[in-house]
């Protein structure tokens, strides 16, 4: 009996769930090229780059690629737009289909011009032979020619015949960004509109318990008041007599509150919890650990951030003979299709889902929810869509926050100076609550209905890509080695993915507590991390952002102003960023240069990769000087940008970002690598220019001064 494996072969990215070459591309008779990614773009440039993807495979100018918005009637189910793996995923799908499909047009064009395959070349879609004759990929083009699964048999262009790839493209959604077209969910206006509005509970596990639905009904524009137990939504012929019935709502609405939130913000609180324990990484040598002749010990913490979207979430839903379309900023239209359909009590396939951009976030905001509040009103409006535009006070107090954390290092030195011995531990919630897990829900208004629907069970996704445990595990080599991850399944606040996931607390600890044992060692820090680093990639950006800082081997602050540098791979697999930063302390602490070295393997458009990095950096530096959400006993109390202050424009520092690009190798993502590195940076200078260590995040002025004194 044979016991061959009959399998289909594993092909490259997201083509290996999605095979079908059409699924992906569309040649076009009228010279342009359709493009279906399952990624959507939420402002990493993505878009721009799948594009010069495609347009450097199948030899064709960009102005001709032509993007559809991701779609669940058509497009490739690629799941989230998460975790730093759009160009790794969707963009080897793209590459490698592209290449296929060029294949397929040369062949019909040798065919119809009589030559061997050898014989041609093509140049923005015009395949020339070299004995005489051409024709044009549009031309040849049938419908049935990408109506075929790949193979994966056709390779993609080698890096020295690139000259898109890695080109600095300009991005192709700024111009109308810049130029206020309109071009959001936000901005969508269509034929009978009508406007929603959903009245959250005061505070988490509140119970509705009287409302006078007359009154709000008799309010003029009121079209339909929408009550399923705790869910209570108003739908408006405008949007002002929406937000006037929500507010008339709220003063009526008596509710049955608890006090079940933590007595306190500081994340110590967490190991209180009962925790799911796991080791992930240990390795032992008795020798090594033998010559330990002195040891620190250290905790760090990184309290509930919120995602501060400027703009807040927003969906349109329209319902009409039993189907449901929903245009929604979601990264993951697939996922959501999934819980909607529970929800809703639909089929899948009654539900289409359409991506528009949205006010980008980099994680796991309110979106997903804002479409379920869509759909839930239309449904009580059947033939007209309805627009959910969020208040500012419901993004703040409902969406899924990045988890507050604490980890604890302990590490030994022998007599040269060489780490002999780590022990780190860390506690924290799931990093991941999204949409579209087998059990429960993931959907705010789910739990609020009479018959409610469970969240889906908290879990950490596995490593290397992990969750709370991501970036624990240090890439430096020690001899002897213990991380263990306490998960808490128990939240009391609702969190989910917030950009780098639990990469930046790790980080951030596992760099300062570097920094902290290269002092103990009377070592330079620069010195010191390359010492204990074996992967050339590592120790390149390293020596790469320490060169274009002007690193001074042992160099000091002045009491005022000082450096300190960050390092990390993301995930431990994909970019590796160094950051130096330079700060000024008065009455705030305050960044004032940043430099910062990539390595992302092949780069795909270097603008964009720059502009990751510097974003990156610069919402990190926001996250270490101010961000943090408050609550009390009932309410989560952060409510307003008077409560929540992020870094200002004429706060952000200026930033050099070096490239370090590898043509020959794989792309790796890198929209999340510079968290982690930039936030230790920022503890380290502090360090560095006043001799304090900032261990809490975030470092504010009185953090600063407990720690002086």
């Amino acid at each position: 009996m044979s016991t061959a494996d009959t399998s289909p072969r594993k092909l490259p990215g997201s083509l290996n769930a999605n095979r079908q070459l059409d699924r992906w591309l569309r040649i076009n008779r009228d010279g342009t090229v359709s493009v279906f990614p399952g990624k959507v773009e939420i402002g990493q440039g993505i878009l721009t780059a799948l594009s010069q993807i495609v347009a450097e495979e199948l030899d064709v100018a960009m102005g001709r690629i032509r993007l559809s918005p991701t779609d669940t009637s058509y497009s490739p189910d690629e799941g989230m737009t998460s975790g730093s793996q759009s160009i790794t995923d969707g963009g080897a799908a793209l590459r490698y289909a592209a290449a296929e499909a060029r294949d397929l047009l040369m062949q019909r064009a040798a065919a119809q011009l009589g030559v061997s395959l050898e014989q041609l070349s093509v140049t923005d879609g015009t395949v020339t032979a070299r004995s005489g004759g051409s024709v044009s990929y549009w031309d040849i083009v049938t419908d049935d020619l990408l109506a075929r699964e790949a193979t994966g048999d056709v390779p993609p262009k080698p890096a020295a015949q690139h000259s898109v790839i890695g080109a600095a493209v300009p991005r192709r959604d700024i111009p109308a960004k810049v130029g206020g077209v309109p071009s959001y969910v936000h901005d969508l206006d269509l034929p009978g509109m009508l406007h929603g509005r959903v009245a959250r509970p005061p505070s988490y596990g509140a119970k509705l318990g009287a409302l006078d639905e007359a009154d709000v009904r008799a309010m003029p524009g009121v079209v339909a008041l929408v009550r399923d137990g705790s869910f209570v939504g108003v739908v408006a012929e405008r949007e002002d007599q929406a937000i006037r019935a929500l507010q008339r709502i709220k003063r009526i609405a008596r509710w049955e509150e608890q006090a079940n939130l933590p007595e306190s913000t500081d994340p110590r609180f967490l190991l209180k919890e009962t925790s799911e324990d796991e080791v992930i990484s240990e390795k032992r040598d008795e020798a090594a650990a033998g010559r330990a002749a002195k040891t620190l010990e250290a905790e760090y913490t990184r309290p509930y951030t919120a995602h501060a979207t400027i703009g807040p979430s927003c969906a349109m839903a329209s319902f009409d003979k039993g189907r449901y379309t929903i245009w929604t900023h979601s990264q993951g239209v697939y996922p959501l299709r999934h819980d909607l359909s529970k929800v809703l009590a639909v089929k899948p396939d009654q539900i289409t889902v359409i991506h528009c951009d949205g006010a980008g976030c980099y994680g796991h905001n309110g979106a997903d929810d804002a479409a379920l509040d869509a759909a839930l009103l239309a449904r009580a409006a059947p033939g007209r869509p309805v627009r959910v535009q969020w208040m500012r006070e419901d993004e703040f107090t409902w969406e899924p926050y990045g988890p507050a954390m604490v980890v604890r290092l302990k590490a030994a030195l022998d007599a040269n100076g060489n780490i002999v011995d780590w022990a780190e531990e860390l506690w924290s919630n799931s990093h991941s609550t999204r949409p579209g897990a087998q059990k429960g829900v993931n959907l705010i208004a789910a739990w609020h209905l009479a018959q409610p629907h469970e969240p889906s069970p908290p879990r950490n996704p596995p490593l290397p890509g992990g969750g709370s445990h991501r970036n624990a595990i240090p890439i430096y080599e020690f001899p002897n080695q213990r991380v263990t991850n306490h998960l808490i399944k128990r939240m009391p606040l609702r969190v989910s993915a917030l950009r780098a996931l639990g990469a930046t607390a790790n980080i951030f600890a596992i760099e300062s507590f570097m920094d902290e044992l290269a002092a103990a060692a009377g070592a330079d820090p620069v010195e010191f991390r390359l010492r204990h680093l074996k992967d050339p990639r590592a120790r390149a950006v390293i020596e790469t952002v320490a060169a274009k800082a002007g690193w001074k081997k042992g160099e000091k602050g002045d009491g005022s102003r000082g450096r300190g540098i960050g390092f990390a791979r993301y995930k431990n697999g994909a970019c590796y960023v160094a950051v130096i930063v330079e700060v000024e302390i008065g009455n705030e602490i305050g960044v004032k240069r940043a430099w910062a070295a990539i390595d992302a393997g092949l780069v795909i458009n270097p603008d964009g990769l720059i502009n990751q990095t510097e974003g990156g950096l610069i919402q990190s530096v926001s996250w270490a000087l101010k961000e943090a959400v408050q609550f009390d006993r009932e309410r989560v109390l952060t409510q307003t940008w008077d409560d929540y202050p992020i870094l200002t424009f004429e706060e952000i520092p200026q930033i050099e970002v070096t490239v370090i690009n590898q043509p020959d190798l794989p792309p790796l993502g890198a929209g999340e690598g510079a968290q982690g590195p930039t936030v230790s940076a920022v503890a380290n200078a502090v360090f560095n220019a006043i001799g304090a260590r900032l261990r809490d995040l975030p470092f504010t002025r009185d953090r600063v001064v407990a720690a002086l004194t």
